[in-house]
């Protein structure tokens, strides 16, 4: 496994910081869009792992627009959530579009890096990554610090994109991501490049294997994945 630069790594950050702000305005239609509104589903599932903890705080990495807080919130009345992502912009479209319910009382968004997480340790019952793991620049240290901030018990769930392996499917899903989705998304958001990014930091993340083999490497004893839509994503669970 190749090691990114400390050089290579700052490159990573700004660039995917100065995307997810052009297209935070955007985001969630395009994710709505785009996934055809399953995405909704996606984030149900993902949450519905935490149901044995419907009390306490749980925090949200790399948090975006705020979708899974929201689900996170929705499904457990009692349930608090710091929303935590290193873009502003991305921050700010979330906050600006919270329903007006209790449940914005219940969200703290902070803006903070997931590889150096501004929490004290084993602060949350769980840790919720959506769609974020595959955009930091060094995961390793990101899954050591999610460890850190989980509470013994506590459990991490990572909902991420991943390669379909069915030989019908896959080639399907190929073209669309990699000819339509980039196209389409970029007509409507005015930046085709952070949609070019997307498919390619697909298609060159870690096989799941490799990703849950990291999992246990931050010190997880327990830990497996739930491939969904045909391995469209995958939800990782790490059990500290």
């Amino acid at each position: 496994m190749a090691v990114e630069t400390v050089q290579s790594a700052e490159e990573k950050k700004k660039f995917v910081r100065d995307k997810f702000a052009s297209i935070s305005n955007k985001y969630d239609f395009l994710n709505s869009l785009l996934s055809l509104r399953v995405d909704r589903y996606w984030r149900w599932v993902t949450t519905r792992e935490l149901k044995g903890f419907p009390e306490g705080a749980v925090l949200d990495l790399c948090a975006g627009t705020l979708p899974l807080a929201l689900e996170l919130t929705r499904q457990a009345p009692k349930r608090t959530v710091v929303a935590v992502d290193f873009c502003e912009d991305m921050l700010r479209s979330g906050l600006k579009s919270l329903p007006s319910d209790e449940r914005r009382n219940r969200i703290g968004a902070v803006c903070g890096d997931g590889e150096e997480i501004p929490a004290a340790s084993e602060k949350f019952w769980g840790v919720t990554v959506a769609f974020g793991v595959r955009n930091l620049a060094r995961t390793e240290q990101g899954l050591a610090e999610m460890y850190r901030v989980l509470k013994p018990g506590g459990k991490l769930l990572i909902l991420e994109f991943s390669r379909p392996r069915n030989v019908f499917f896959k080639p399907v899903y190929n073209f669309y991501l990699n000819r339509v989705l980039p196209k389409v998304a970029g007509l409507v958001s005015g930046d085709k490049e952070a949609y070019e990014y997307l498919a390619s930091s697909i298609a060159n993340f870690y096989e799941p294997e490799d990703l849950l083999a990291m999992i246990k490497e931050a010190g997880f004893p327990k830990h497996y994945c739930r491939p969904l839509t045909m391995g469209i994503v995958t939800i990782y669970i790490g059990i500290k």
